[in-house]
């Protein structure tokens, strides 16, 4: 019978003491790696992202595009053709034609972004978006711009019918290039936030509703024969800016300096409202 010499099981028990602290330490570091999260992937950056949303946004609404022209455009020429009766010519026919022709932005822009967002809302949609790392300003932007687009056919077709009936010069029409964005800017910031903002979807569908209105009454009616009350009213309607700038091209030697301040206006408060229907995404998606 052999006997193992102490110095030889010390020995062993000491590597096997050894071999069970390494197992534990890579066992916590284990546990310690598995416990911190992944790194998550940068975000998107700002015009990429608002490229994606557009696109994504303009593809999902082209089958609606022919309504929405149709619909936005006969209106505003049926307004034209009804004011046709009680307004001759002169400061008042421009008033019509320019305000007719930016009520196509109101239509989409104001009207069924409201609805879309109220609906984007109630549904859940936000989530999706949500999820995505691209900026909330993308996700605004983004849907505010595809709407937009779908009004400027529309607008050119009214505002050539406006002048042909009011028989107004159609040299200046080029303007409404600057126009048409800065009034759908202003406008779609402004129903995006109140479809976002609105408890319910009904509410969201309403307030556009409300603001399509006011833009028809206080946009398309001539300044000087609205109450006093309600021409201040009417300053404050985003869309204003753009009737006047447009409505001021059709004198015979337009003041391009006043026309350039309204556009300006109609600018800043395009940002403004933007950044709230921002800060409103902001605070739907938490939710």
């Amino acid at each position: 019978m052999s006997v193992v010499p102490a110095e030889t099981e010390t020995g062993s028990m000491r590597t096997r003491t050894a071999k069970n602290a390494k197992n534990a330490k890579n066992a916590e570091d284990g546990a310690a790696s598995a416990s911190v999260p992944a790194p998550l992937a940068p975000k998107a950056r700002l015009l990429p992202s608002l490229a994606a949303v557009y696109r994504a946004q303009l593809s999902r609404a082209r089958v609606a595009r022919i309504p929405l022209l149709f619909v936005a455009t006969f209106q505003s020429v049926g307004i034209m053709v009804l004011m046709r009766g009680v307004v001759d010519g002169g400061g008042e026919a421009r008033a019509v034609v320019a305000g007719s022709s930016v009520l196509v932005v109101a239509f989409v822009a104001l009207n069924l972004l409201a609805q879309y967002f109220g609906q984007l809302r109630a549904s859940g949609g936000l989530d999706h978006y949500a999820t995505l790392p691209v900026p909330p300003a993308a996700v605004v932007l983004g849907a505010a711009a595809a709407y937009a687009s779908f009004t400027v056919p529309g607008t050119f077709v009214t505002a050539v019918v406006g002048c042909v009936l009011f028989q107004l010069p159609l040299t200046h029409l080029w303007v409404l290039a600057a126009v048409v964005p800065l009034a759908g800017a202003a406008l779609a910031g402004l129903g995006a936030a109140l479809g976002l903002l609105a408890p319910r979807q009904e509410l969201a569908t309403l307030l556009g509703q409300l603001g399509m209105s006011a833009a028809l009454l206080l946009g398309v009616l001539p300044a000087e024969r609205l109450p006093v009350p309600i021409s201040y009213a009417r300053d404050l309607l985003p869309s204003t800016y753009g009737v006047e700038a447009f409505a001021r091209t059709f004198d015979a030697h337009p003041d391009w300096s006043a026309v350039t301040l309204d556009l300006t206006v109609c600018a800043a408060v395009g940002v403004f409202s933007l950044a709230a229907a921002t800060w409103a995404y902001r605070r739907a998606a938490v939710r």
